[in-house]
């Protein structure tokens, strides 16, 4: 709902400033020591999960665009990918270069799959997932949450020809053949709001579900709406259905829609830090950074 460069020119001011305050060349040379002594002790008293406090390990699929995605060079501000020599940006990575900075850590990118984020926190491998996960109350039993760091809608996609192009509401989905991502509440809770609906295989990746409506293998899928925004990049014979939020549209609660970051159970040092960072931002700065995500992510090329 973030990284290295930031970090670099933070230390690099620190560095200057130490420069400048001494008036002295034995004074100059004793500086740079000092400041990396001071930014290590300061590091070492960030809040962490993974056994390592001077990085702010993150956990995504880099394979969920507009919020995370790969990509083949550090444009942007992109992050190295832990083992690859890829990179991850979207809104997910500017969010984490955000509480990176602000905590003082070099932030690690782990591309995991969609069903090994919540297993990564817990083993204490990461020391957070920034995923577009909502907050649901079965993850919520499993990991700690922060504050919601976006609020998703739930949309719906078809291709501008399907028999559903015009559909005002959820009832007139009715006999839809459709499909959604693996583990999340468009296919568990939403699909299933549909009457008669043929509900295929969940698919692995947003993308895939993506693949499975361009190909016509399915009439729609649900989603929510950054996700579909960002499709109609990509795939222009796609229209999205948004059926306002009212009794036409699915019911879903508010922690299906609220997307969070997740920590290991305890973790109130971490988690105290990130809501103290989202404190300072508000739904317009949220919408903006997704914009931009949207903006620049590979799909928009």
């Amino acid at each position: 709902m973030k990284l290295k460069n930031a970090m670099a020119l933070g230390l690099a001011s620190v560095l200057a400033v130490g420069l400048t305050a001494c008036g002295s060349s034995a004074d100059t040379s004793a500086a740079p020591a000092a400041e990396s002594t001071e930014a290590a002790a300061d590091a070492a008293g960030a809040p962490d999960g993974d056994g390592d406090p001077t990085t702010l390990t993150v956990a995504m699929e880099c394979a969920y665009a507009p919020y995370n995605w790969t990509q083949s060079d550090d444009s942007n501000g992109a992050v190295a990918i832990r083992g690859s020599s890829d990179y991850a940006y979207g809104y997910d990575v500017m969010m984490a270069k955000k509480i990176g900075e602000a905590l003082g850590q070099q932030v690690q990118i782990v591309k995991l799959d969609w069903d090994s984020l919540i297993p990564a926190v817990m083993s204490g491998d990461v020391d957070c997932v920034i995923a577009g996960q909502s907050i649901t109350a079965e993850r919520a039993a499993q990991v700690d949450f922060s504050d919601p760091y976006y609020y998703a809608s739930i949309v719906t996609l078809t291709k501008k020809d399907s028999a559903y192009a015009n559909a005002a509401s959820v009832a007139d989905l009715a006999g839809a053949t459709a499909t959604s991502q693996l583990g999340t509440i468009w296919y568990d809770t939403c699909l299933p709001q549909i009457e008669n609906a043929n509900i295929l295989p969940a698919q692995e990746t947003a993308p895939a579900m993506l693949v499975a409506l361009n190909s016509g293998a399915c009439d729609i899928v649900v989603t929510d709406r950054p996700t579909a925004q960002a499709a109609l990049v990509a795939y222009p014979d796609f229209t999205l259905l948004d059926f306002g939020g009212g009794d036409n549209d699915f019911k879903v609660s508010e922690e299906d829609i609220n997307i969070g970051i997740s920590m290991k159970k305890g973790n109130t040092a971490l988690q105290d830090a990130i809501n103290e960072v989202l404190s300072t931002m508000t739904a317009d700065d949220y919408n903006t950074m997704m914009d931009e995500a949207i903006s620049v992510q590979p799909l928009s090329e």
